[in-house]
């Protein structure tokens, strides 16, 4: 079984529970849409987060969010091929998989596209009290015209679009912090997924980051819910 949810920074108390309920092994995947937190520290702390989800009987998937480290940067990372796809790991905990943006992954059966990256709008307030923050937490112009490579290549058609921040037509601005002025967000990875949204034919969009569980149209938001995968069978042209 493959499950998906949304952003983890680093608590992984629902996954814990989830398998137990659930009773998983490592054959069984989650898929956590961004900010799983699981490179943030660069220390003894992301150790042992990993020593602790090594030890889980499930395998998590994780798409690239803002607040972590690309684990390209990170030395003890390599590549290797997964689910059709090319993903990171360390070889001390296979079972902790990072996709690199842009490749396609075959999960239950679907064609699934990996992008991710955002801007957080809490940058300055991290940097002012030296948290962690990362320049290259958005898709690089490098990163983008692989992912618009990889699609022109299947003619933009794929069953599933799995990203951390959504096109920006789909902003939930319900959501957004009143502290926060708008007119000096960055958010040209939203305006660059929308002119993607136009173009890709597909049947379901996820997407995490706005710490919310919502649908509209053919696109999910996910938070702290635990579902089942594409478990209807969602395939290009068709909807859940």
């Amino acid at each position: 079984m493959i499950y998906i949810t949304g952003d983890t920074h680093g608590n992984f108390e629902r996954i814990s529970a989830f398998c137990a309920k659930m009773t998983t092994s490592q054959e069984d995947g989650i898929i956590i849409l961004g900010d799983a937190g699981i490179n943030y520290y660069r220390g003894k702390k992301d150790v042992a987060i990993k020593q602790a989800l090594c030890g889980l009987p499930v395998t998590l998937f994780c798409i690239h969010g803002n607040h972590e480290i690309r684990p390209e940067t990170i030395p003890t990372y390599e590549f290797m091929q997964w689910g059709g796809g090319t993903v990171l790991y360390e070889k001390e905990f296979p079972n902790l998989l990072f996709a690199k943006d842009g490749e396609f992954f075959n999960l239950n059966n679907h064609k699934c596209i990996v992008i991710g990256g955002a801007y957080s709008v809490d940058k300055f307030y991290r940097l002012e009290r030296n948290f962690g923050w990362w320049s290259d937490e958005q898709p690089s112009d490098s990163i983008k015209a692989y992912v618009e490579q990889q699609l022109e290549s299947i003619d933009y058609k794929v069953d599933i679009v799995l990203s951390h921040t959504c096109p920006l037509k789909y902003e939930p601005r319900e959501v957004f912090l009143p502290s926060i002025d708008q007119s000096a967000v960055d958010k040209s990875t939203e305006q660059w997924l929308d002119t993607l949204e136009e173009k890709i034919s597909y049947a379901k969009w996820y997407c995490g980051h706005y710490h919310l569980q919502k649908s509209i149209d053919k696109l999910q938001f996910l938070f702290d819910s635990i579902l089942p995968f594409a478990e209807h069978g969602v395939h290009q042209g068709e909807t859940e």
